[in-house]
């Protein structure tokens, strides 16, 4: 018996809404993702947020994963097209997201993405997820270095990337705040 949700109509509706719950993460964070902000940022009726997922959580996960996906294939791109970008550059985008134009844009952006990544940790259905999604960003990264011509092993790159989290935990909390600035002066003095 086939059910709606695996037709291509509700493949193409389970698709909206997890897209436009991703949105919201990206946008707020997680208290963004409610039934109603979802289903309305998709174009679908209220109802289709609990007809295609089982729980909230299941949409939460559901946006966690497709946006940290996008993210890995970002960054699987940058890797391939690195062009004249230094290893330091390559690693704050994986680590920080895409640089903005505006400092205080790009200052917020960073802020939003942390602030996830630490939300992530009250939410322990996510931490499977989480796991999985860390193991295959290290492994990019490691990829990344080695690529560079200055390879790591796993405990150095923990290292280096507790090192990036607590300079732009640091620089967050400055009254002009530029922690893509911060991070990337202490990276490159670890790796010198």
């Amino acid at each position: 018996m086939t059910t709606a949700a695996s037709t291509p109509k509700g493949e193409r509706r389970r698709a909206a809404l997890i897209e436009a719950a991703s949105q919201l993460l990206a946008e707020s964070g997680f208290d963004a993702i409610r039934h109603r902000a979802v289903a309305e940022r998709a174009g679908l009726p209220l109802a289709s947020t609990t007809y295609y997922f089982d729980s909230l959580e299941e949409l939460v996960t559901a946006a966690v994963e497709h946006h940290a996906r996008l993210e890995l294939v970002q960054g699987r791109q940058c890797l391939e097209e690195t062009g004249d970008r230094s290893l330091v550059d390559l690693v704050l985008e994986l680590l920080l997201g895409p640089e903005r134009d505006d400092r205080e844009a790009d200052a917020e952006a960073v802020l939003l993405r942390y602030e996830r990544l630490v939300a992530t940790g009250r939410r322990k259905y996510l931490r499977p997820l989480m796991r999985t999604l860390s193991a295959e960003l290290d492994h990019l990264l490691l990829e990344i270095f080695a690529r560079a011509g200055t390879p790591v092993d796993a405990a150095e790159l923990e290292r280096l990337v507790a090192l990036v989290d607590g300079a732009v935990v640091n620089a967050l909390i400055e009254i002009d705040p530029d922690p893509r600035a911060v991070a990337g002066r202490m990276l490159r003095e670890a790796l010198s």
